[in-house]
């Protein structure tokens, strides 16, 4: 009798051995398939994956740009309000800034364009008479 219980505990030990083995290959089988199949399905779902960033970012863009032109059209309205309402004020307060800047230039050394004009013209008759002289 000990000798059939001794041997039902090797052959079940036997059985289980081989049951785990078993298991063991079918899970190492599953990981290799999911590996496979994450390698050619990968590629796909990547260009998948990219296609669809692209068309979110194009939606994106065109949304970003119809915001944009519609706060430049609220500006644009907002500046023509306030150009009516202040009647012109808007660019005598111009003027007197650009002529308070020319005369702070002026002060500090700082050519004009008129100056820098006038001085063009001076060359540009000064580079004909030269001319003129050579010529002779």
């Amino acid at each position: 009798m000990a000798k059939n219980t001794a041997k039902k505990i090797e052959e079940s030990t036997a059985g289980f051995a081989a049951d785990v083995k078993k298991y063991a290959h079918q899970i190492w089988l599953a990981g290799l398939g999911a590996y496979a199949k994450a390698g050619k399905e990968g590629a796909d779902y990547f260009k998948t994956l990219v296609s669809e960033g692209e068309a979110v970012e194009k939606q994106g863009k065109e949304l970003v740009a119809g915001q944009v032109e519609a706060a430049n059209s609220r500006i644009e309205s907002f500046k023509e309000k306030v150009q009516e309402k202040t009647g012109g004020r808007f660019s005598k307060v111009e003027e007197v800034f650009d002529e308070r800047v020319a005369s702070t230039l002026g002060r500090m050394g700082i050519p004009s364009k008129k100056d820098i004009d006038q001085l063009s013209a001076k060359l540009d008759d000064l580079s004909a008479a030269l001319k003129s002289l050579q010529s002779k």
